[in-house]
């Protein structure tokens, strides 16, 4: 008996040895440069653990691609299979933190991009096709008064300040997550230098949103957003009613239609061919050059505007100029029809 024991002595330690190599080598597979930050993966339609683990290795999440497979397998959990998507990970996570990710899919996000222009409703619907947050849950958050007070928007929703960029959300998402992270961007968008200008110039962030709204609706052409801007203030200082047909749309909760002269009557606050002055509040998010356009316009006379089929203005002084830049415009919009 004390013989066999002692032959034993060896196996136990190299067997000792073997572990404890084994975890220094997955030990060292973590241990990558840039521990803690978080990357992005693809994993593609049908793709094996080897490929998602080529995947790691290419974005430096793990150091080799052979230790993570190996330890894998180890776990038992060599021959799972993983879900396409795109993941955030944290580099250096443990390997069977990486494959509850892969395997169950979780922490995937998807790119998302809200454009110039966009209202709160086009929003909901695209939370709703990609995330599946539910269209009703998000309007609630946007008319949230804690958030509302937080912008600072005497509206009754958060219109115009879920700022148009690129967003990565993650599966999970809620509403509240989202409309907080679109309220930060367009903090983070908001230059400090503005405020100062506004102060001298004695007027509101949330006027200036609500006319840059209309700005990003009407401009066709990015270089004709000043010169929009410019003829809306010029037509306030006047007292002259702003006659923006987005407005007439947004008080008839419609995203896109040609007016009617007959949609001129629609009662509403936000129709600004019946209500002077600004409407309650913005009719879209506008991005950061019709921020800037409504906050320093370019001074001139110009009281009117009329857009053409290939999206520029033409911008007149006078109403008889106009009625003379509205003719071409129709003609050129018929010819353009005439064409298709």
């Amino acid at each position: 008996m004390p013989r066999r024991r002692t032959r034993l002595w060896p196996i136990a330690t190299l067997a000792l040895v073997a572990i404890g190599c084994v975890a220094l080598l997955l030990r060292w597979n973590g241990n990558v440069d840039g521990a803690g930050r978080i990357a992005r993966v693809t994993i593609p339609k049908g793709a094996t653990l080897a490929d998602a683990a080529d995947s790691l290795q290419h974005a430096r999440v793990i150091r080799t691609a052979t230790i993570f497979l190996l330890d894998a397998r180890l776990r038992g959990r060599g021959d799972d299979s993983v879900r396409a998507g795109r993941y955030l990970v944290t580099r250096g996570t443990s390997t069977e933190r990486l494959l509850d990710q892969l395997q169950r899919g979780s922490d995937r996000f998807r790119r998302l991009t809200i454009p110039e222009g966009w209202g709160i409703q086009q929003i909901a619907r695209l939370m709703h096709d990609s995330l599946g947050i539910d269209t009703t849950a998000l309007r609630a958050v946007t008319r949230d008064s804690v958030r509302r007070a937080r912008m600072k928007t005497t509206a009754s929703d958060l219109e115009g300040y879920l700022f148009p960029a690129t967003y990565e959300f993650t599966d999970g998402t809620t509403a509240a997550g989202v409309v907080d992270t679109m309220l930060l961007t367009f903090e983070r968008r908001w230059k400090n230098a503005w405020d100062s200008t506004l102060a001298r110039q004695g007027r509101r962030r949330h006027d200036v949103v609500t006319l840059a709204s209309i700005v990003e609706k009407e401009a066709g052409r990015d270089e004709d957003r000043p010169m929009i801007a410019s003829v809306y203030m010029n037509r306030l200082r006047k007292g002259m009613r702003l006659q923006a047909d987005p407005t007439v749309l947004y008080a008839m909760k419609l995203v896109a239609k040609r007016v009617l002269y007959a949609d001129l009557r629609t009662e509403s606050l936000y129709n600004t061919y019946r209500v002077a002055g600004l409407p309650p509040g913005p009719i879209a998010s506008p991005g950061t050059a019709s921020l800037a356009a409504v906050i320093e316009p370019p001074t001139n006379d110009a009281l009117f505007f009329v857009a053409f089929p290939d999206g520029h203005s033409q911008f007149t002084k006078s109403f008889a100029e106009h009625a003379v830049a509205v003719k071409a415009a129709r003609k050129a919009r018929d010819s353009a029809a005439a064409t298709r």
